[in-house]
């Protein structure tokens, strides 16, 4: 068969049965563009587990600031892997979770923070449902630990970063955080219930902005505070479209802790010792973080609007 016959099979073969039908009277069902035309399936076959609220540690007292601290990965999503050289696996899930649990037990440790955990074990949870733990906990902060990934062959980049959401991925997610949940009550304080949606998609913008000052002071506060404790890369302060930092009325960062594929940066991150000089830098920006709030809030005008309120 010539190429010249085939597109003509192409061209009109479909025509003719179009136009037939519609001489028949023929409906022929044509998939909805954005709708049934994109078909999803659930990966592996099986359906996300249903969002379940972990449990909040810590004083009995609901005015005292509240850290939900994200394991990243888990379950059949291990995260980044590195290797030694006897071919032993370092996974990212487990190297998270053991910082988050450390951070858990200092924060608890000292006392006057309460603390939430996304997972407390190995499971895995939607990205979705991580920062949407820490808004239906009201939570005052969000702190997501990872740790990354230079590629097998290369162990020669290390140290930690912290990420913050760039401008432009939080305008978007601004706005379509507004057209979602435009009936929502307040956000940081701003009234956005029946609000038309170009109105809401603006307050929704407003209040992320605010929330973002507080994010990306938090961050200095890490990098302050793990100066001479923790190995950071150049330029450790960064900003990206992480749809883990999304959340529009919870200060949120990312942590990268350091990089699994390189050796020095494996021995902070494997041991308890490593461990418990991350969970102190954290802990300590953590307290600072929210000691400068309680003084913002104490100085601001009665009825002014502060961050984090």
């Amino acid at each position: 068969m010539s190429y010249r016959t085939l597109l003509l099979i192409v061209l009109f073969v479909p025509a003719a049965l179009l136009g037939g039908a519609k001489a028949l009277g023929l409906v022929i069902p044509v998939p909805i563009w954005g709708r049934d035309y994109v078909l999803h399936f659930p990966f592996e076959g099986e359906a996300a587990p249903p969002l379940e609220l972990p449990k909040v540690e810590g004083p009995d007292d609901p005015s005292r600031p509240l850290v939900v601290i994200d394991a990243g990965h888990g379950g059949r999503d291990p995260g980044a892997v590195g290797k030694d050289e006897a071919g032993k696996r370092f996974e990212e899930k487990a190297i998270t979770l053991a910082i988050a649990l450390a951070l858990r037990d200092e924060l608890l440790k000292q006392g006057g923070i309460r603390v939430a955990l996304t997972r407390a074990d190995d499971r895995i949870l939607p990205l979705p449902h991580r920062p949407e733990i820490a808004r239906l906990l009201e939570a005052d902060l969000f702190i997501s630990i990872h740790a990354d990934s230079a590629g097998g062959a290369n162990d020669t980049v290390s140290g930690a970063s912290i990420y913050t959401l760039s401008d432009e991925a939080s305008s978007e997610a601004a706005a379509r955080f507004a057209a979602r949940e435009n009936d929502a009550d307040r956000l940081n304080g701003i009234t956005i219930e029946g609000a038309s949606a170009n109105v809401s998609a603006i307050l929704v913008e407003l209040s992320q902005q605010r929330t973002q000052e507080d994010a990306l002071a938090f961050a200095g506060l890490v990098l302050r505070e793990g100066q001479s404790a923790l190995a950071f890369v150049p330029q450790p302060r960064r900003s990206a479209a992480l749809a883990v930092l999304r959340a529009p009325d919870v200060p949120s960062v990312l942590f990268e802790s350091g990089f699994v594929t390189n050796q020095k940066d494996r021995a902070v991150l494997t041991t308890a010792e490593g461990r418990a000089r991350y969970a102190g830098v954290l802990a300590r920006a953590i307290r600072v973080h929210f000691a400068r709030r309680a003084e913002a809030v104490q100085a601001a005008p009665k009825g002014a609007p502060t961050g984090g309120e």
